[in-house]
């Protein structure tokens, strides 16, 4: 009788569930507030308001969420187009920027209906200034990493 209990105290333990696919969240660009906005110098300001800066912000946004979603998905499920985007996401990648979320100008005109004009680059050194991006030069690419 002892063995017996032995065999039936000892009960196996239940194989563990596979834990759900953790997701990964993508890091956005958060919205400048009007204190912010405020103490911005007026050389980089120009004429621009705070909804205009956090307009091109929700684009910029939206340009990383298709980036990533890109390259967070599996080789075998994109499609012809999509792997030539990943392709580039990957050549595109330093060791500056390993580990970072980071954009390109060309992933912006890809994803967004944004203009790459004088406007575009002012509210970009706002963004800069803000310590919203950071900006990194390379390899005849400009980078702005996500702050």
């Amino acid at each position: 009788t002892v063995k017996h209990e032995e065999q039936t105290g000892a009960a196996e333990p239940e194989p563990a569930k596979k834990p759900a696919k953790e997701k990964r969240s993508i890091k956005k660009i958060a919205l400048i507030t009007a204190e912010e906005f405020e103490v911005v110098p007026a050389y980089l300001k120009g004429r621009l308001a705070c909804d205009q800066i956090n307009t091109v912000i929700e684009e910029i946004n939206k340009a990383i969420v298709g980036k990533y979603k890109i390259m967070h998905r599996p080789l075998k499920s994109m499609s012809f187009a999509a792997r030539n985007l990943y392709d580039r996401f990957i050549q595109e990648e330093t060791k500056d920027t390993k580990g970072e979320f980071f954009i390109v100008e060309a992933d912006i005109k890809e994803f967004t209906q944004l203009k790459m004009d004088k406007r575009f680059h002012s509210i970009l050194s706002i963004l800069r200034h803000c310590h919203r991006v950071r900006q990194v030069r390379g390899s005849k690419l400009v980078r702005y990493i996500i702050c």
